[in-house]
């Protein structure tokens, strides 16, 4: 059936904090995307400044699929995957948010836009919100990926890590320097 569906990778993790994590990506989706269309009423074929906005939306939204992707895969892959890109989008969608509301016409007009200054400002404006929004929802999703793997690493390792057996390595292979 539509709608929800989550396959958490184990039951360490409770089921209301997956949905969480979950809708936060779909939140994240969603405004990205926004945002993307709010860069290109501003002007179709859009200026160098322009287009980097649009793929800094699209790092973002790939993000978020690495998270929703990590989120029922559970692999370490897709964990780092969605770390990476998750840390550099929000650093950045804050950078942009900052940077559009401090100097709004000047960025307006590094995008070289068709529309009218007050009705770029407003659409900027609202494209600034939503960067705030992406930069704030990117933390909590990057806080509860944190807590989901962190639960997975403790439920590994049979719940503590004062469980853990140190080995001997046989050093007979290592050059003499090294060799104890």
């Amino acid at each position: 059936m539509g709608g929800l569906s989550i396959k958490t990778p184990s039951q360490s993790i409770p089921e209301s904090q997956h949905k969480i994590f979950l809708i936060s990506n779909y939140i994240l989706l969603g405004a990205a995307s926004s945002c993307i269309f709010l860069t290109l009423s501003l002007r179709l074929l859009p200026s160098w400044c322009g287009f980097l906005l649009i793929l800094l939306h699209i790092l973002t939204i790939g993000g978020a699929v690495t998270g929703c992707t990590a989120a029922s895969a559970g692999s370490n892959k897709w964990y780092v995957a969605h770390m990476i890109t998750t840390v550099v989008t929000a650093i950045f969608q804050g950078s942009v948010s900052v940077l559009i509301f401090s100097s709004t016409s000047s960025f307006l007009g590094n995008l070289k836009s068709y529309v009218r200054e007050e009705d770029g400002g407003v659409i900027l404006k609202m494209e600034g919100s939503l960067c705030i929004l992406i930069f704030c929802l990117e933390w909590v999703v990057l806080g509860l990926a944190f807590v989901f793997r962190y639960h997975e690493f403790v439920r590994g390792n049979g719940g503590s890590s004062s469980n853990a057996k140190v080995q001997h390595e046989d050093s007979s292979d290592w050059p003499w320097p090294f060799q104890v």
